[in-house]
């Protein structure tokens, strides 16, 4: 979720993944921009550009397509109606027709293909960039909920940060992204993995580089994770008994991006006891799962977050 505009017009250059790229990497003439942060929009005008980016990405060659169009996004569990009104209004700008808001868990419960209106009780873990949601899904709606903004962001930030006090090497968040997903892991490997990590040494100012480990990457992920675990425990603290029987059953689904990180199931089941398992393909879970709302209108009007 990236876009880089001209600094001179405003006008969008790229987005997506083409943005991402230039991402700490920009000239003075074009910005680069996340329109989101921790889950919410913290740049409007962004948030509109990145939207209508996507659109015509989407329809590009598309001669006979209007602009105006029904979607479906996918939003934190725990967003204020404040958050979710800008939401709405951003996506209307970018001429949205009818706007639709689905909560992430059971919208990457979809995009698993669990039948979300049966009468049994699918725990989802999805962790997102900027949130992690945790989520019972049981008839057609979210039992118990909870969304912490401790989730890829602050992951990446962790390593960015343990890097600089350990080997006085200073790097960017992208980076830090890179060396998790390159060697990050939540318990020890069987073989442990290496990485040579590139910067500037903040005590001489010149360039460096160290060799960086798996155990050095899962002890800067440390804190984040456990985090995550508490909020997981909280939540199965919560359970009433009878959605207990159905997840001690089916056991807990991680989805999203931080699903990846090598061994977090293993992590995860160690502290509460139960069984975990990472979805297929867990990165496209969500946004496979909004696509399935939109494809029938009687479910999207039934499971979405509309007043």
């Amino acid at each position: 979720s990236v876009v880089a505009l001209d600094r001179r017009t405003d006008k969008m250059i790229a987005v997506g993944g083409d943005a991402k790229m230039m991402y700490e990497k920009e000239h003075p003439n074009i910005r680069t921009i996340r329109p989101l942060r921790d889950g919410v929009i913290a740049d409007f005008t962004a948030c509109e550009q990145m939207m209508r980016g996507l659109i015509k990405m989407v329809h590009s060659g598309n001669r006979f397509f209007s602009p105006s169009l029904r979607m479906v996004i996918g939003v934190p569990s725990g967003s204020t109606e404040v958050e979710l009104r800008a939401v709405r209004d951003s996506a209307e700008h970018a001429d949205g027709r009818d706007v639709y808001l689905i909560f992430e868990p059971m919208a990457a419960a979809l995009g698993m293909g669990l039948d979300v209106e049966a009468p049994e009780g699918n725990m989802i873990v999805d962790i997102g960039g900027g949130t992690t949601e945790i989520g019972v899904v049981s008839l057609g709606g979210l039992v118990i909920s909870k969304s912490i903004r401790t989730a890829g962001d602050k992951i990446d930030i962790s390593i960015v940060n343990y890097i600089k006090e350990k080997y006085n090497l200073l790097i960017g968040e992208r980076t830090g992204e890179e060396i998790k997903i390159a060697v990050g892991s939540a318990v020890q490997l069987e073989k442990e993995l290496s990485v040579v990590v590139k910067g500037r040494d903040q005590v001489s100012g010149l360039l460096s580089r160290v060799e960086l480990t798996s155990e050095d990457v899962r002890e800067a992920m440390r804190e984040p994770l456990k985090e995550i675990a508490d909020a997981l425990k909280t939540v199965l603290e919560m359970m009433p008994p009878d959605l207990a029987g159905d997840i001690v059953e089916t056991g807990i689904v991680l989805t999203g991006g931080g699903a990846l990180i090598r061994g977090l199931d293993k992590f995860l089941s160690d502290i509460v006891k139960l069984p975990v398992f990472v979805a297929d393909e867990p990165l496209l879970a969500v946004a496979r799962g909004t696509g399935k709302a939109l494809e029938e209108i009687g479910l999207l009007q039934q499971l979405t977050n509309e007043e």
